[in-house]
């Protein structure tokens, strides 16, 4: 998996967390819903861009692998 793979899943949590943030301030149901799969989410994103970190063999193609 890329790191721009990696990236992707993490601004859709943010985004996500965004919309859900909306639907808790306007008392729409489904609000803690999708909240909870914008944190999965992020934490999946936030773990796998650590790990890819840890893994890294050449830091100037990061963003490429």
């Amino acid at each position: 998996m890329k790191v721009k793979h990696v990236l992707i899943v993490f601004v859709l949590g943010m985004i996500l967390t965004t919309i859900g943030a909306f639907f808790k301030i306007q008392h729409w149901p489904g609000a803690s819903k999708i909240l909870l799969v914008a944190l999965l989410l992020e934490v999946i994103g936030g773990l796998l861009f650590i790990w890819k970190l840890a893994t890294i063999k050449d830091f100037k193609d990061f963003l490429n692998k």
